[in-house]
Parts: C-alpha cells; sequence; structure tokens
C-alpha cells in the first residue's frame, strides 16, 4: 500500500508539473509529497524527478516509470470507480435462494416487477427446501421460514407465518372434526419431510406450548404436494397460509383448532454479515419487504 501510495503521489507530481500542485490535488502537504517521492526514489536507487528551483521535470528514468506507474495507478482509480458503482447503483447478479412453494407462489411472480425498476440487475434464482450455506454456496441472501435460529446471518421479517390445520369439509364430515389438538392421532395427517420437530405438531393450549405427535400414510419434502393430496381428500395438513390462501377462500379447505394454533414464525430475508451491503440487496430486502408486509396479500380476507 505504501508503495501504491508512494506511486500514486509521483503521477501526480509529474502532472501537475510541481511538489504544492501536487499537494493541493491530494490534500496533502507539501512536505510530505517531498518525503514520498524521495523514499520511492531511495527505493528504486534512481533520480526520477529533475529540480531546479523554477522547474520540475522527470528524468528518463522517470519518464520510463511514469508511463508505467500511471498505467498502475489508472487501473487501481478505475477499480474503486467500478466498486464503489455497484455499491451505490443497484447492478450485478443477485444470487438468490427461496424455498420451493414460496419461491414459486410469491417469489417468481415478483421478479417482473422488481427487474423493471432494477434493470441493471441480474436474477439467478435457485429454489429447493434444504438449508442452503449462503457464504459456501455463493448466494447472497435467501428467503426462509420459521424460527430464525442462526445468529451468523442478519434476518429481515418480510412477513408473519400463520400455519393451518386443515382438510376438505368432505373429509371432516367423514372423520369428525377435531375440537382439540389431542383429537388430531385419530387422523390421517400427511407429513412434511422437512418438518424441523419431525412428526411432532406444536399448538397453544391454556398458555403453554402443546406438542401433538401425529401419523399418516404419505411424507412428502413440498408443501405442495401435500396440498394436491389433501384436496383429493388423502388426509390433514398443516400448512403456512402462503400455499393454501386460494383453497381457503373457494372453501375447498376448511380450518380446523385455529384457536390452538402456534403463530409465532415468520417469513424471513437472512444475508450474511457485511458493513458495506451491496445496493443490489439493499433493493431487493427493501422491495420484498414493501411488496409482503406485516399484513401480506396471501391473508386478505
Amino acid at each position: 500500500m505504501d508503495n501504491l501510495n508512494a506511486f500514486s503521489i509521483f503521477v501526480r507530481v509529474v502532472e501537475t508539473g510541481g511538489f504544492s500542485a501536487a499537494a493541493r490535488d491530494l490534500s496533502i502537504s507539501k512536505s510530505a509529497v517531498s518525503k514520498q517521492i524521495a523514499r520511492l526514489e531511495d527505493r528504486l536507487g534512481v533520480r526520477l524527478l529533475n529540480r531546479t528551483t523554477r522547474k520540475l521535470s522527470p528524468t528518463e528514468a522517470g519518464i520510463a516509470f511514469y508511463e508505467r506507474a500511471a498505467t498502475i495507478v489508472g487501473s487501481i482509480e478505475e477499480a474503486e470507480r467500478a466498486v464503489t458503482a455497484l455499491h451505490a447503483t443497484p447492478q450485478g447478479t443477485l444470487r438468490i435462494n427461496a424455498p420451493m412453494s414460496f419461491g414459486i407462489r410469491h417469489v417468481s411472480p415478483a421478479l417482473p416487477d422488481f427487474l423493471a425498476t432494477y434493470p441493471d440487475i441480474t436474477i439467478d434464482l435457485t429454489l429447493n427446501d434444504r438449508i442452503v450455506d449462503l457464504v459456501d454456496e455463493g448466494y447472497d441472501l435467501a428467503i426462509r421460514i420459521g424460527r430464525m435460529k442462526d445468529s451468523s446471518l442478519i434476518a429481515k421479517r418480510l412477513a408473519p407465518l400463520r400455519p393451518i390445520v386443515c382438510a376438505t369439509p368432505e373429509y371432516w364430515r367423514a372423520y369428525g372434526k377435531p375440537s382439540h389438538p389431542e383429537q388430531l392421532k385419530e387422523h390421517n395427517c400427511l407429513m412434511f419431510s422437512y418438518l424441523s420437530t419431525g412428526s411432532d405438531w406444536y399448538f397453544w393450549d391454556q398458555g403453554k406450548r402443546l406438542p401433538v405427535s401425529v401419523s399418516g400414510n404419505l411424507h412428502v419434502n413440498n408443501g405442495d404436494a401435500l396440498r394436491t393430496a389433501a384436496l383429493a381428500g388423502l388426509g390433514v395438513i398443516l400448512s403456512p397460509s402462503f400455499i393454501i390462501d386460494e383453497e381457503l377462500r373457494a372453501g375447498a379447505f376448511e380450518p380446523a383448532l385455529q384457536a390452538f394454533m402456534n403463530t409465532g414464525g415468520g417469513i424471513y430475508i437472512v444475508y450474511p454479515h457485511n458493513r458495506h451491503l451491496s445496493a443490489k440487496v439493499r433493493a431487493y430486502v427493501d422491495f420484498m419487504a414493501k411488496r409482503c408486509g406485516p399484513a401480506p396479500y396471501w391473508d386478505a380476507p
């Protein structure tokens, strides 16, 4: 870094024609300029500048050194401008990871509006239901659902998570609609394979957390596949409202046990800690927070 600083000062001295002019241009003292040039000449073992009381000019060695140093300094300044532009203006490739169902239903439909607002951003979207390592796998951000535990990431809450136990009206008529969570043990409960609590569904009863161990004849690693099976009358599902909102409005699903539901989770954007958050990440976080919000559109009556 000392070498680069000396290179920059030397280039500015040659271009401005003197120590005083270079010092004003660089906002440093004339003595600091003189010392840097002297150290540079001592390190190189050659005189770079001819100094007289009336004129300062580069020597033959100084001219050769200036041509190369000016190229180096120019490249560094160009690199700084490029990086500054990336942080000041939303641009570049934004790598996003999102859960499959939320990604298809709510991330993908938002992309045209986002890209129309930020035409200099390119989106690289990956959808899967596993937890990815953002740093090791090179993602700028991810959308996660539930309760945040990883303190190594910054989490921005996009919307509340509203889990719903439901089945078709026909299923409830055939097998009985439960009035207490424990009665779910008598039902065919369709299971989400990646549920962090395994076969336990959690509820609240009289202010206490109530785990209920359920079982069924179908385990699937995707929420939309569970929705399809439940629509066919196969059994009961515990699903976030953002997957089944249309069926709830249409009456195809009938909720149960709403007074016992645990609503402590949320939908989050997470990204690594970084003092200099890039403009593209900041733009996407703000865009999705505004689009979802504390009363998301999928929970509208």
